[in-house]
């Protein structure tokens, strides 16, 4: 199973680079973040004709989630976090194929130290109560998605810019990150490379792609039941390439078996 997720930014921009990945990857399994579209916009016959069955929770302008998946069932499905009074819409599971998929749109958090930060950090501890209560009942479990934090300095392009006091990679964030793995949770990415300099977003600004000043803030998080079974990861800078691209590149993860 082939489980990828992209952040599209603008699912009624980007359907057609949507179609062209779906065509060109064949992922069996996708989480979509940044859709910006309400529930009745959104394209699900365009991708049914592909193969892929959908479902999603989105608003108009911001945020908004999808989970799909390529001739596969989609069952037990869950939007938001339980207990969690949210409007914003950024969290989407369901499982495929007796894998649990939780798909995040993590808050940005605009600068630490303001309302958004302590949102986020809120926010954050409450995906981290909710995740251990999926993982006892959902051992098989791959939590993915646009985290807007970035692990480690590895995964930025300069380490004394993004610091311990920057927004994405700010010491709470990181730790909360930290936290929620500690639950069981492997970055498929780094069960297979250490290289640093890999990124999965680069501003539109400052020709950022071309020079590669980016961040690795697009994750896919295994559980311990499918540490051994996740056999290869990566991201797909290829859209990147493409003309009015999304800033996100998609990450994906391959599961054997």
């Amino acid at each position: 199973m082939k489980i990828a997720s992209w952040n599209v930014n603008s699912l009624n921009v980007r359907l057609p680079h949507l179609e062209q990945w779906l065509g060109a990857f064949a992922p069996d399994v996708v989480g979509i973040q940044e859709t910006k579209l309400e529930d009745h916009k959104f394209p699900d016959t365009a991708l049914a004709g592909l193969g892929y069955r959908s479902v999603f929770a989105g608003q108009k302008t911001y945020n908004g989630v999808a989970i799909l998946a390529r001739g596969r069932a989609i069952d037990d499905i869950q939007l938001g976090i339980p207990g969690f009074e949210d409007e914003q819409k950024r969290v989407i599971a369901a499982t495929i194929d007796g894998v649990r998929i939780v798909n995040l749109y993590v808050v940005n958090g605009q600068d630490v130290g303001t309302d958004k930060y302590a949102y986020k950090l809120r926010w954050l501890e409450a995906v981290h109560d909710w995740i251990a209560s999926e993982l006892q009942a959902h051992p098989k479990l791959v939590v993915l998605g646009d985290f807007n934090i970035a692990p480690d300095a590895r995964d930025v392009h300069d380490p004394e810019v993004w610091n311990d006091d920057h927004i994405l990679t700010s010491t709470a964030e990181r730790d909360a990150l930290r936290r929620l793995q500690s639950l069981g949770l492997h970055d498929a990415f780094r069960l297979h490379s250490d290289e640093a300099g890999v990124f999965s977003w680069w501003d539109y600004r400052q020709a950022a792609f071309r020079r590669n000043l980016g961040l690795r803030i697009d994750l896919t998080l295994v559980s311990d039941a499918l540490r051994d079974a996740a056999v290869g990861s990566g991201i797909d800078q290829e859209p990147r390439t493409w003309e009015r691209p999304s800033d996100h590149a998609p990450a994906w993860v391959r599961l054997a078996g």
